[in-house]
């Protein structure tokens, strides 16, 4: 949802979603790494059953532990997609 916080970012996108056909299941797709589990956390409560992104933070070990212990594939690209 573009926003700073990937908090609020995956929270913007369900009510979006949720407000249109509903958000359960989903998956969820970011254009960078996820620096946090935080995020993908979030989009997992929301319902997400998959993500995929560029990967590369340094806490990615973090990050794919998060999805592990969720039971959710996550796919890595190795490819930032923002151009700014």
């Amino acid at each position: 949802a573009g926003q700073m916080s990937r908090v609020d970012a995956v929270e913007i996108a369900v009510r979006k979603a949720e407000s249109q056909r509903g958000a359960r299941p989903c998956v969820v797709a970011s254009d960078a790494f996820f620096p946090f589990p935080d995020g993908l956390v979030a989009a997992i409560e929301a319902g997400a059953t998959a993500a995929i992104q560029p990967g590369g933070s340094v806490r990615d070990a973090e990050v794919i532990r998060a999805a592990d212990e969720a039971g959710i594939a996550m796919l890595f690209t190795g490819m930032r997609h923002f151009r700014h």
